[in-house]
């Protein structure tokens, strides 16, 4: 049975300033994604009666935090209860999103991991099963952290040649004009990993091994291993999006991640200038981008089922 998940990274957009070297977002959109973006995504899935999975950065969602915006964190918290109440998945995104995760020693690691853990259990009332590396940058120090706790998958290898040259292209390019980026590469190795699940090495995530997890990797077409995300599809003529969905069709599995900020819209949600001009999914109005995306949605549902990556990861461990 060929199964296509559906996953949302809700990554806020202090992040994207950190990736495009712009220092600090302004505090008042601290939360825009997940107050504005999220209710739209939701709805669409909602809509087709599809289940997804929603990767969380723990801080976002925190209210138990001594933090500032506890009333914005609670409301995020609650959001996210709805749509795991209705049947979605919550995965573990890290707690703070920090893109040098995978640099950081196991202790940091852990911390990270644990905090998004404690976030989740006390929004769902259950253990989350799987998880998503900010940056897709996994490292043995998570893979341990997540065994340990009893993860079923993990969700963050992405080897894609392309995605890597253009992102070290404009890292070097940023850091030219003296605005380095907050981002890092990722490990060149995970570009050799395989496309579709498999159980990974615990010292070499990206080989085959004998973990007691599953990695579900992030779709990328046969032999040019382009990505096939929702950063590529909702950007590319309707005519590109087609045949990279089509060069898909030898895939049993479909892993098409999304963002939050896909779901966003520069205008009505008042996103700066100076981060429109660098996100070039931000100049598509979120009208254009839902249309395009139901298109998209369309397209998949000819070939394979939607499921949750819960769901798929459950398959997967019994037959890798």
């Amino acid at each position: 049975m060929k199964r296509c998940a559906v996953s949302i990274d809700l990554d806020g957009l202090p992040c994207y300033y950190r990736i495009h070297g712009l220092g600090r977002a302004p505090v008042e959109l601290e939360h825009v994604i997940l107050e504005r973006a999220l209710p739209r995504a939701a709805k669409l899935f909602s809509g087709r009666g599809m289940h997804v999975t929603w990767f969380v950065v723990g801080r976002d969602a925190d209210a138990d935090a001594a933090l500032p915006d506890r009333a914005a964190r609670t409301a995020n918290a609650a959001r996210l209860r709805e749509l795991s109440e209705a049947g979605d998945e919550l995965g573990n995104h890290s707690y703070s999103h920090p893109y040098e995760l995978a640099r950081l020693d196991g202790g940091a690691v852990d911390a990270e991991i644990a905090g998004c853990d404690r976030v989740l259990r006390a929004i769902t009332g259950k253990p989350p099963r799987g998880f998503r590396a900010p940056g897709y940058d996994l490292s043995p120090a998570m893979l341990d952290s997540l065994a340990r706790r009893g993860y079923r998958y993990d969700s963050s290898i992405f080897p894609a040649p392309g995605y890597y040259a253009a992102k070290a292209a404009v890292m070097a390019a940023l850091a030219l004009v003296g605005r380095p980026s907050g981002a890092v590469m990722t490990n060149p190795r995970a570009l050799s990993a395989p496309p579709d699940p498999y159980r990974p090495a615990m010292a070499a995530p990206w080989r085959r091994g004998q973990a007691p997890l599953v990695e579900l990797p992030v779709a990328v077409t046969p032999w040019a291993r382009l990505p096939a995300i929702g950063t590529s599809l909702l950007v590319a003529p309707a005519a590109v999006r087609s045949r990279l969905i089509a060069a898909m069709a030898g895939r049993a599995f479909f892993n098409f991640e999304l963002h939050g900020i896909d779901f966003a819209d520069a205008e009505r949600d008042g996103i700066p200038g100076e981060l429109v001009a660098r996100q070039p999914d931000l100049r598509v109005s979120v009208d254009a981008k839902l249309a395009r995306l139901e298109a998209i949605l369309d397209e998949i549902a000819r070939t394979w089922s939607f499921a949750t990556l819960a769901e798929v990861a459950a398959d997967v461990q019994r037959t890798v």
